[in-house]
C-alpha cells in the first residue's frame, strides 16, 4: 500500500498514513473524467438565449402589396425571415444544457482524479482542523506553512461553517466536504488538500 506525510499546521510531518491502493492506486481512467468535466460543463451553461421567430415580432399584420400585378415578388408579411427586422430562422431558444452520465462513470472518473493527484504529487493530507471561529489570516498562514500558493481544495469530512468561511475570501481557494467533491473542481485546483478523517471517509465511500 502506498504511503503518505500527514501534516500539522505548521507544515511539519506529524506522521505517515497507508492509503488505499483501490482508491489512490488505481489507473485514472482519461476519458471517464473527460465525460464527467464535460457533463459538469454542459450543466454550468444558463441556457437563457433567445430570438424571436416571426409569430413573435411585433407588426406585420397585413401585406406589403397585393399579391399580383406589381412586378415583385409576393410577400404575406414584412416579418418574414427575409426582411429586415423580421423572425429568425431557427434561432436559439432557452433550454437546459445538462445531462446525466451513468452512476458507475461518474465514481469511476471521481476515484481517477484523486488518484491521478496523489500520483501526481498534488495530494497533501493534513491534520483534522478545530477552528473555534473563522479565522481567515490562520487559514492563509496554513497555506503558505504547507506551501500551497494558488488554488488549493482543501476537503473535510464534513462541512465546518468555521473552515468554509475562513477559506471563502482566500482567492482561488474552496472549502468542500466529502460529499460535496466533484471532477471538475478537483481537475481544476492546483493541490487537493484533504484531512485525515477525509481520506478515510473518500476509502470508506470508494474502495
Amino acid at each position: 500500500m502506498a504511503k503518505i506525510d500527514v501534516l500539522g499546521f505548521d507544515g511539519k510531518k506529524t506522521e505517515q498514513i497507508e492509503l488505499n491502493d483501490a482508491v489512490f492506486g488505481i489507473e485514472p481512467n482519461q476519458n471517464a473524467i473527460y465525460d464527467a468535466v464535460v457533463m459538469q460543463r454542459a450543466s454550468l451553461r444558463q441556457g437563457t438565449h433567445a430570438t424571436k421567430g416571426r409569430s413573435q415580432v411585433s407588426g406585420g399584420g397585413r401585406k406589403p402589396w397585393r399579391q399580383k400585378g406589381t412586378g415583385r415578388a409576393r410577400q404575406g408579411s414584412i416579418r418574414s425571415p427575409q426582411w429586415r427586422g423580421g423572425g429568425i430562422v431557427f434561432g436559439p431558444t432557452p433550454r437546459s444544457y445538462s445531462y446525466k452520465i451513468n452512476k458507475k462513470v461518474r465514481r469511476l472518473a471521481l476515484k481517477s482524479v484523486i488518484a491521478e493527484k496523489f500520483q501526481a504529487g498534488d495530494l497533501i493530507v493534513v491534520d483534522n482542523f478545530d477552528f473555534k471561529a473563522p479565522k481567515t489570516k490562520e487559514m492563509v498562514s496554513f497555506f503558505e506553512n504547507i506551501k500551497v500558493d494558488r488554488k488549493p481544495l482543501l476537503a473535510t469530512k464534513e462541512y465546518d461553517e468555521n473552515v468554509f468561511l475562513s477559506t471563502r475570501n482566500i482567492p482561488g481557494a474552496l472549502n468542500l466536504d466529502v460529499d460535496g467533491l466533484n471532477v471538475l473542481d478537483i481537475v481544476n485546483a492546483h493541490k487537493l488538500v484533504l484531512t485525515k478523517d477525509a481520506v478515510a471517509k473518500i476509502e470508506e465511500v470508494f474502495a
